[in-house]
């Protein structure tokens, strides 16, 4: 019997939602104690409305991934007043796009989707190893 991942192509969106939901799921299982992310620096530095206070220690990082994940599973995405107004601005930026070969626009926004994923997912893993480095637990 082929496994679940071998019924997607390696390169199917069905499966980089899958792989980034996993490490969601595994994040939440290894991090027990959240709270002590609070106030540790990430490494990286997300663009997260220029660094905004949320997104600069791993627990703002945490509780996005999360809030992610359950928005790609739900289909339902909320935002805030500020974000909502980022993200008119940046649809009024997009939509000369939007009269363009809807094939081609397609490709684009999958392409870019799948870099979002794989790049999510590996945010994931990392933040679930920096947990494991905290706590004491060597890979």
């Amino acid at each position: 019997m082929q496994s679940a991942e071998a019924k997607f192509n390696r390169n199917s969106l069905s499966l980089a939602l899958r792989r980034y939901s996993s490490a969601v799921r595994d994040m939440e299982q290894t991090i027990l104690l959240p709270s002590l992310l609070r106030d540790v620096p990430s490494d990286e530095l997300w663009d997260c409305d220029a660094a905004e206070e949320s997104c600069r220690d791993l627990y703002g990082n945490y509780l996005m991934l999360k809030a992610m994940r359950n928005a790609a599973e739900s289909g339902s995405i909320y935002l805030d007043e500020h974000k909502a107004k980022k993200h008119m601005t940046l649809n009024k930026t997009l939509e000369p796009l939007l009269d363009t070969d809807p094939e081609a626009l397609f490709c684009f926004h999958l392409r870019g989707l799948f870099s979002v994923m794989g790049d999510l997912t590996k945010k994931t893993q990392s933040l679930t190893e920096k947990y494991m480095d905290i706590i004491g637990v060597g890979n």
